[in-house]
């Protein structure tokens, strides 16, 4: 890819002294998958074009534990997390921005009681704040006769409650938005959480990310967005399973909105 991105690090931030907006956290699927390297880079670019001071990790950037302790490893879980704490801390960082759920629920919620006191927001939070504040525009024609299903992902919706930041997003595309039977606070899982994507799913009739696909199919869309990239991982390989790569897209809500920037 030929793109020109802007992506600055907090220890060349210091350096130069200054202290960014937010800190962009890329997570360990963001950082090493290929698949989601690409909702990595679409978030940077919605970030270059709103012009947002920010800064990432890098190569100081470390699991958040989460895996860890949703498999019952606690001790690892806080190994980890005091190791991010005193760097984060260290920096001074006072707002966190990820595209992965499960690290936005970690660090929102369990690294307070270790001193790690942060406000943080998932991406598609401060997409929305970013549309809102006039501070990006994109070609809101892009989707024009697509029919869009929303995924949504546990730790964003049951877990900290937040539905409708990815749909109001979504609602200012000209696509049609048609919900799955199962959403919201009813929502299936995709498989992925509780680090159930590493491991071979217990005996069943059919494999839950396969199920999940099914029901995005029933609303017969031209796209299945997801604001998560295990979720994304989940729904493709639900799409290949059903030979339906051709007909149906998988795309992070970032994505979305990246690709119908005016670039």
């Amino acid at each position: 890819m030929s793109e020109n991105l802007v992506v600055p690090t907090m220890a060349e931030m210091m350096a130069q002294g200054r202290e960014p907006e937010i800190l962009f956290w890329v997570g360990s699927a963001g950082s090493y998958d290929d698949r989601a390297k690409k909702i990595t880079r679409a978030f940077v670019r919605i970030l270059n074009k709103a012009n947002v001071d920010f800064a990432v990790l890098g190569t100081e950037e470390s699991c958040t534990g989460d895996v860890a302790k949703r498999a019952g490893n606690e001790f690892l879980f806080q190994m980890q997390a005091m190791m991010n704490i005193e760097l984060l801390n260290a920096y001074n960082v006072k707002k966190i921005v990820t595209c992965d759920p499960h690290s936005f629920n970690c660090l929102k919620n369990e690294y307070p009681g270790l001193g790690g006191k942060y406000e943080v927001l998932h991406h598609t939070q401060f997409i929305k704040d970013l549309l809102s504040e006039g501070r990006i525009k994109f070609n809101t024609d892009t989707y024009k006769g697509s029919r869009i299903t929303f995924h949504d992902p546990c730790y964003l919706g049951r877990a900290n409650n937040e539905y409708e930041a990815p749909r109001d997003i979504l609602k200012q595309t000209n696509a049609t938005i048609v919900e799955m039977k199962r959403s919201k606070n009813s929502a299936l899982c995709c498989g992925a959480g509780g680090a159930q994507m590493f491991k071979e799913p217990e005996k069943g009739n059919m494999d839950i990310n396969v199920l999940r696909t099914k029901d995005a199919f029933e609303t017969n869309p031209n796209i299945i967005a997801t604001g998560c990239p295990y979720c994304n991982t989940m729904m493709t390989d639900g799409v290949k399973f059903n030979e339906k790569e051709n007909e149906v897209k998988v795309l992070d809500i970032a994505e979305i909105i990246a690709n119908a920037q005016d670039l």
